[in-house]
């Protein structure tokens, strides 16, 4: 018998429950998974607590690998056997194994092991559409990217590097500054309101032309400070709290300025969209310019401690569950 972890309402990390999973055969266009390493990250976190919108009773997770063992009708993009990955809904991953949708799946190159796939994919596609969609990085960038050192901010560093630009990151406390700068920054700071003035000195004197801020309301007054004119702040997060509202003449006077808020679903909804921008991922990866960091490996009957981790900042990188 499969296992899982639901959770009837949202709240902290005692809300989730392992539970017994009466396995289903799989429906026209679906497959059974079973899962060898799931990926944790942090809108789990959020999707937990209620800080991002999820409907309860529900499972909980985005990312997984594993191998398919059972197919149903109308399924030829995937056989039984192959390695497989996902990201994205429909929700469910911290299981020991789910139906899913075929062609959500995406077939993992033999060099690529499903501990690695389940810590990089999810947080690599978000990257790859963040530097490459939503404001495309060119050689000669100025670059500031908040949480350098947690699994995004890693990734999102190494390629923006790799991409030609000046990566500045930013970080919480000192502890973290050798991780951001081994992921591929040119300068990392630690967090402080005159980050902005700091900023530009590490830059030569120039601002950013983008930014990416997970942390929200305490960074968001910075964050518009840092941007040369006609910069992109890219809000990604809000592990402190949603972000203030902007009045749009604020946008103009410091230099015609542009916000906005993506999200991974509007990039992946499109399947030939999603595979594309996997192909490039694992491109990346080839070619060494991604490197899968798995700080951490937790059984998914102490999803808890995984949960407590990343919440409290003390992943060091990605997190994986084991069925």
């Amino acid at each position: 018998m499969a296992i899982a972890v639901k959770i009837d309402q949202v709240g902290d990390v005692g809300v989730m429950k392992l539970c017994d999973l009466v396995r289903s055969a799989p429906g026209p266009g679906e497959v059974w998974i079973e899962h060898e390493a799931i990926g944790v990250n942090f809108l789990d976190v959020m999707q937990r607590k209620g800080t991002a919108p999820l409907a309860t009773p529900n499972g909980l997770g985005l990312e997984a690998a594993g191998r398919v063992t059972e197919v149903g009708p109308h399924v030829d993009s995937v056989a039984v056997g192959d390695r497989v990955a996902y990201i994205l809904g429909p929700i469910g991953a911290y299981a020991s194994g789910r139906v899913y949708p075929a062609n959500r799946l995406v077939k993992l190159p033999s060099w690529l092991e499903y501990d690695e796939a389940a810590a990089v994919l999810f947080k690599a596609v978000t990257a790859q559409y963040l530097l490459k969609s939503t404001y495309p990085v060119r050689e000669g960038n100025v670059v500031l990217i908040y949480g350098a050192a947690g699994g995004v901010g890693q990734l999102l560093a190494s390629w923006a590097k790799a991409l030609g630009a000046f990566v500045v990151g930013v970080v919480s406390k000192e502890a973290s500054v050798e991780r951001a700068k081994t992921a591929g920054c040119d300068e990392v700071l630690i967090w402080g309101n005159d980050l902005p003035q700091r900023l530009q000195k590490a830059a030569g004197g120039s601002k950013a032309d983008v930014v990416y801020d997970g942390i929200g309301h305490d960074t968001f007054a910075a964050s518009l400070d840092s941007l040369k004119t006609r910069g992109m702040l890219v809000s990604i997060g809000a592990s402190s709290g949603a972000p203030p509202a902007v009045e749009m003449g604020t946008l103009n006077v410091k230099g015609s300025l542009f916000v906005t808020r993506p999200g991974l679903a509007a990039h992946v909804t499109d399947i030939g969209e999603y595979q594309d921008r996997v192909r490039d991922v694992f491109e990346a990866i080839k070619n060494g310019i991604l490197k899968p960091n798995v700080s951490r490996v937790i059984g998914l009957s102490d999803v808890h401690e995984a949960h407590r981790l990343l919440e409290n900042g003390e992943a060091r990188g990605a997190l994986i569950l084991k069925p």
